[in-house]
């Protein structure tokens, strides 16, 4: 496709999406998934992250985005959408790795980052809905996983949220167990890492019912990932194993 008008260059590329620079500002050290150390948080950059292949809606995204970013929700800042096509989001640029680049540098054990993504579900789940009136219904991510989440000076920040929606936050828990329970049951030499994440992940979590009760989300997560474009066959077969693996822990 090409670099887009008033783009710089690519920082990476992900299953769906492109981002880009904005800015004259240097990568001066590679970290994290979309840019490198700078004066804070964002460093007073800005990044375009483009969606491929008519893949996603990045004005909704936005506003979620701001919403959880009012209620104090560790997000990036967005810019407005103006007359830009739906696939573009422009965003604060983040600084530092990402919660996998940490581990596999020393500077987190597995335990710490699972109990990190639970805090982040609990925090998320603590923020009225922004459009259904239902208590029990929350803004769900519905891809909170160790690669969504960078470590930035600020603390960590959550990216991507093309997948979020709203509902019972059981989805959300039973989502991220799921991705990181994929990696814990494959031959992937990160195996023992993520099984380490996801029990952490497990305990911290408020109620194994959330995803393993009569309306717990285990099975709508498992479901929602095998019909997904991206997962490849290998992945798909890995559910019904990973699905084993968070019962079992959580039993």
């Amino acid at each position: 496709m090409g670099i887009p008008a008033g783009a710089g260059r690519l920082l990476g590329s992900g299953r769906t999406a492109d981002v880009y620079t904005l800015d004259d500002h240097d990568d001066r050290d590679g970290q994290g998934g979309v840019g490198g150390h700078g004066d804070g948080p964002g460093g007073g950059a800005w990044v375009l992250r483009r969606y491929r292949d008519g893949y996603g809606d990045a004005p909704a995204e936005a506003a979620v985005m701001e919403y959880v970013r009012g209620h104090g929700y560790p997000v990036p800042r967005v810019r407005a959408a103006d007359a830009r096509p739906h696939t573009d989001l422009v965003m604060e640029r983040l600084y530092g790795p990402t919660v996998v680049e940490a581990l596999a540098a020393g500077q987190l054990t597995a335990g710490d980052a699972g109990l990190a993504l639970a805090r982040l579900l609990r925090d998320l789940h603590a923020i009225p809905a922004r459009r259904s009136t239902d208590p029990a219904v929350r803004v769900l991510h519905l891809d909170l996983h160790p690669e969504n989440v960078l470590l930035t000076p600020a603390g960590p920040m959550v990216i991507d949220w093309a997948n979020t929606d709203e509902g019972p936050p059981g989805r959300d828990w039973s989502m991220s167990a799921v991705i990181v329970a994929q990696v814990a049951v494959d031959d992937d030499p990160r195996a023992p890492l993520a099984e380490e994440m996801l029990s952490a992940l497990l305990a911290d979590c408020p109620d194994p019912a959330l995803l393993t009760g009569p309306n717990g989300g285990l099975g709508w997560a498992t479901g929602q990932r095998a019909a997904n474009p991206t997962m490849s066959p290998h992945e798909i077969e890995l559910l019904g194993e990973a699905g084993e693996l968070i019962r079992r822990l959580l039993a």
